[in-house]
């Protein structure tokens, strides 16, 4: 039977390792549109034992139930925590999402899909622009550019749809039979 010495010395590199682990989360996470506080969040409920609650969240650590909420909200926007039910509970719960995949997926199609959709919006208004300054130029320096901008923008509309067709990859899950997801190794 181990000491409480013991114990408590290996509660401590238990909680080291685990915040290794979350530090390294919290940094990156802006990758993901979210903050660090929240990435901390995440790493909290990631290797919590059972399903938590926002106060348990909130004592955890030691910051307001009202920036759990919050931070609960944008991990569950991005498909990174769900909430569970447990009978007799009447709380809300949550525990992390078991499929980083759907995560990633997530927020990759959400970003990508709007930063896409802002760009081929410009490019059209800029050709249309560049297309009626064209037309009604006299100068052939400035007809020389407009052209050389419309055959730049051209490209740049094909980019887009080669984004949208890897957007779409990822909608219907066809990236996996590209890409397959890697099986969990035994540690």
């Amino acid at each position: 039977m181990e000491s409480n010495g013991d114990l408590d010395a290996d509660l401590n590199k238990l909680e080291k390792a685990r915040h290794r682990f979350i530090s390294e989360i919290a940094k990156n996470v802006h990758l993901y549109g979210i903050s660090p506080s929240v990435g901390r969040l995440y790493g909290t409920v990631f290797f919590s034992d059972k399903p938590m609650t926002l106060d348990e969240m909130s004592e955890s650590l030691g910051m307001s139930k009202t920036s759990m909420s919050t931070g609960i909200r944008a991990l569950y926007e991005a498909n990174m925590v769900e909430q569970v039910w447990e009978k007799g509970v009447r709380k809300d719960l949550y525990k992390t999402e078991e499929d980083w995949y759907k995560s990633f997926s997530t927020v990759f199609i959400t970003r990508w899909r709007n930063a896409t959709e802002k760009n081929v919006t410009a490019i059209k208004e800029t050709k249309s622009m560049l297309h009626e300054l064209g037309e009604t130029t006299s100068c052939d320096e400035i007809k020389e550019k407009v052209t050389r901008d419309l055959n730049r923008l051209t490209e740049a509309e094909a980019y887009y749809g080669w984004i949208n067709d890897v957007i779409s990859l990822f909608e219907s899950g066809k990236i996996f039979d590209i890409v397959p997801k890697k099986q969990k190794v035994n540690t």
